[in-house]
């Protein structure tokens, strides 16, 4: 024991002598970050101040003077209270389905009417962002942006991916080589190419394809292309689980007695969403960050809003680093709140053989 002491009480000052020029690095590093960000900063949108910086501080009068350009995007400024109306109520969608998730009531008859409830308060908040109905002007989807844009694409092209993944993964693990093969075909072209590609394929083939009286705009193309990239990937998440529960769970509905249909619905379906959980969490928020290269194709969500407002700006276009740390920070946020609901849920639904 006392030699043990001893040789704590020896190696502190060695590890002191290591730690400290650490320490001293990271304070003068949080004392120029402080002093740029907060101490010789601007925050009002007075550009002369701005330029008078010379970028020894930050001038997030950037922020001040763009935001709402940032927030909707090209949506007509006269009626920018449609978009956040939009958001009011897509957030409150948004509580409706995860307050029964986390009380552990999905499944129950009052998780369903949340789930309803969430539905109804998504497609009335997409029915204001879009008009054309109870007097409300129509408003192309070419000129939807910003942070709705972010949030539907990221929803969409999860809530419609999730049941083709289901299906894909179903199709893969069947021993019927004429419903595996197009599985695996499907599943192997849509992930060997790159999310870009599809992009551009959404933007200059399927209009060629695509009838002109079905009337799919921009944001419709795009979201075919980003439900199937997701769908593709979720998918093989799914397989791997079911690959996990099925077995002596499929053989124990069987001897009881329950169909196919019955057995997956009722017991493999929910272990598999339970052990890929974790994974889905991932993908869900790769799939967020993801919907910054839309931009590509002349869609203006979040990233491509900012990126836009100061491309056409010559006076505030310097400033493009106080934009897109704002912009990340944004992003930092919703991954953030992805994570953590994720990491919930993980408690509320623990995967079989989970031990908290």
């Amino acid at each position: 024991m006392s030699t043990t002491r001893a040789s704590n009480t020896n190696a502190s000052p060695r590890a002191w002598l290591w730690q400290a020029p650490v320490l001293l690095l990271l304070a003068w590093l949080l004392w120029h970050v402080l002093d740029w960000a907060v101490l010789k900063a601007v925050f009002l949108p007075d550009l002369e101040a701005c330029r008078a910086l010379e970028h020894h501080g930050a001038c997030w009068g950037v922020v001040t003077e763009k935001w709402r350009w940032w927030l909707f995007g090209r949506y007509p400024v006269e009626h920018h209270a449609r978009p956040a109306l939009t958001l009011l109520l897509w957030a409150a969608a948004l509580a409706a389905l995860i307050v029964p998730a986390w009380r552990g009531r999905l499944g129950t008859r009052a998780g369903l009417w949340s789930c309803a409830a969430s539905l109804v308060l998504w497609l009335l908040g997409l029915a204001i962002l879009a008009g054309g109905w109870a007097g409300l002007p129509s408003v192309e989807s070419r000129l939807w942006g910003g942070l709705p844009l972010t949030v539907l694409l990221t929803v969409v092209s999860l809530g419609l991916s999730l049941p083709l993944a289901v299906v894909l993964a179903w199709a893969r693990l069947s021993a019927r080589a004429w419903v595996s093969w197009p599985a695996v075909a499907v599943i192997e072209v849509i992930r060997g190419g790159p999310l870009v590609m599809w992009l551009f394929m959404a933007a200059f083939l399927l209009p060629a394809v695509l009838p002109a009286s079905w009337g799919v705009g921009p944001v419709g193309r795009v979201l075919i292309v980003t439900v199937l990239f997701s769908g593709a990937y979720a998918a093989e998440t799914l397989r791997g689980s079911l690959r996990v529960v099925a077995g002596e769970q499929a053989e124990a509905t069987q001897v009881l007695g329950a169909s196919w249909w019955a057995s997956q619905r009722l017991v493999i379906l929910p272990q598999a969403f339970r052990t890929a959980l974790p994974s889905l969490v991932n993908h869900s928020i790769g799939v967020l960050k993801d919907t910054s290269l839309v931009m590509i194709v002349s869609l203006q969500e979040l990233t491509g809003a900012m990126s836009v407002s100061l491309n056409g700006d010559a006076d505030w276009r310097p400033f493009f680093l106080e934009a897109y740390l704002v912009i990340a920070v944004v992003y930092v946020l919703m991954c953030q709140g992805v994570s953590v609901t994720g990491r919930w849920l993980e408690k509320q639904y623990p995967a079989l053989g989970y031990r908290q």
